[in-house]
């Protein structure tokens, strides 16, 4: 039930307003003062207060300024006499949400109060929204107490509150991007833009584009304007991922972004200032790479003002306990499950694995067996079948290679082989990967969303 507080030294006034709103369902307190009020404003946190302009002691001015603003801020609407409006546009000028002039219309006063309950409650929400962002970015929260995951961790700390220019390197599905969340929520600009942009999925020629914007005019089909990533991104971070993979066009462009800290648009003519913290990552040889010709060294050395090395999992397997906890009770609130635990023999066969799809592919594992899973626990048989499949794809190409491998490509492509195989009949091919019928049919069902195969029986 939303909370009003009336504050008015006129006690029939008062009255009425009680009646009218809590005839409306909402929870209504009064006072005669802004002392009062200030009392009943701690105890109760009302969403709006609408106060008297004129009151002996206390007035409505000085209640304004004096209202606490935690746990959030609530609406003040102001009430004034014909003879003081020009005080009460003071007020609005210093925070009130509104101002009614008496005698008040009910109408009027419902409809202001039900729009500051709602601003009040936008509030609330985006308060809640940076919360849960802080909490899910915050640097205590990256899950990790390895040696490599200390250093790594240790240097975000240091660097989170600058601007500097990070490069963020490791094997794919290491948490590249999570780690420039992180720079970015833990930094002053955490209130403004994050955007991410893959290099390597984006055409060579929308490159430009994509990252400057356009006049209308300037190519065809250029109908209207159209503002880049960097513009609206001003103020806030950048995350520019596979940065390896950018067009030996657009590195160029991206070194005068950094040394000008402007842009114009395609087809523009007058530049623009921005202010926009840059973080790239890769999974690539930048050093390989620019001894073929694939990368300036100049923007290379732009780009590395500090560099954040990621281990794999494989060479933080002591952190394979936690992170599997951490999976665990994520998915335990998304899927609305109540698993307790990982059985010992479960966390010893995860340890044991050598991850070649990292932390995203523990990630997709633990996923997976708590949606299938039936009892309190993660038990060896949940988790052996996932396993297996991947134990068996590592035959194809035991070394991984120094880009690491797509994790998300190679199960496609062995759960297609299977179906091949089996000539589509799902037992058939759950079986050959060692898989339960129910786990093939979940996995199969999320590649394929709007064709599942023909032949479900056996």
């Amino acid at each position: 039930m939303s909370v009003v507080l009336v504050v008015d030294d006129e006690p029939l006034q008062r009255d009425i307003l009680k009646t009218i709103l809590d005839d409306e369902g909402y929870e209504t307190y009064t006072a005669a003062s802004g002392e009062e009020a200030l009392k009943i404003i701690r105890k109760y946190h009302p969403g709006v207060i609408l106060t008297d302009l004129k009151m002996e002691g206390m007035d409505g001015i000085e209640l304004l300024e004096s209202v606490p603003r935690e746990p959030f801020e609530p609406s003040m609407i102001i009430m004034t006499a014909h003879g003081t409006i020009s005080s009460a546009v003071e007020a609005i000028k210093k925070g009130a949400f509104e101002y009614l002039t008496k005698p008040l219309d009910k109408d009027s006063l419902l409809l202001t109060v039900k729009r500051a309950l709602d601003r009040v409650e936008l509030l609330k929400e985006n308060l809640q929204l940076h919360k849960e962002l802080y909490e899910r970015f915050n640097i205590e929260g990256i899950v990790g107490k390895s040696a490599k995951m200390e250093e790594a961790i240790g240097i975000l700390k240091k660097v989170s509150t600058s601007s500097a220019t990070v490069l963020i390197r490791g094997e794919s599905g290491t948490g590249k991007e999570l780690v420039a969340r992180a720079l970015h929520y833990n930094s002053p600009r955490r209130s403004r833009s994050f955007t991410a942009l893959n290099c390597a999925s984006i055409p060579e020629n929308l490159f430009e584009s994509e990252l400057f914007g356009y006049e209308p005019g300037a190519f065809t089909g250029a109908t209207a304007r159209r503002i880049g990533l960097f513009e609206s991104t001003n103020g806030g971070t950048l995350f520019l991922d596979e940065i390896g993979d950018l067009p030996q066009m657009m590195q160029s462009k991206l070194l005068r972004v950094l040394q000008d800290k402007e842009i114009r648009r395609l087809g523009g003519k007058d530049p623009i200032r921005i202010d926009v913290r840059i973080i790239t990552a890769t999974n690539k040889d930048l050093e390989k790479e620019m001894a073929k010709g694939n990368f300036r060294e100049d923007l290379y050395y732009r780009l590395k003002v500090v560099t954040i090395e990621l281990p794999p999992l494989r060479e933080r397997k002591t952190d394979i306990p936690e992170l599997a906890d951490f999976f665990m009770k994520k998915y335990n609130r998304e899927f609305g499950k109540r698993v307790k635990n990982i059985e010992a023999p479960a966390i010893k066969a995860l340890s044991e694995y050598s991850w070649p799809g990292n932390i995203r592919q523990l990630e997709s594992v633990i996923e997976r067996a708590i949606l299938m899973c039936d009892a309190d626990s993660i038990r060896l048989k949940d988790i052996k079948g996932e396993l297996r499949i991947f134990q068996s794809a590592e035959g194809f190409d035991p070394d991984i290679p120094d880009e690491g491998i797509n994790f998300e490509e190679l199960e496609e492509r062995l759960l297609r082989k299977a179906m091949s195989k089996t000539n589509g009949v799902v037992a058939k091919a759950a079986k050959l990967l060692g898989m339960s019928y129910k786990t093939f049919w979940y996995r199969w069902e999320k590649l394929n969303p709007n064709s599942p195969p023909a032949k479900k029986d056996i």
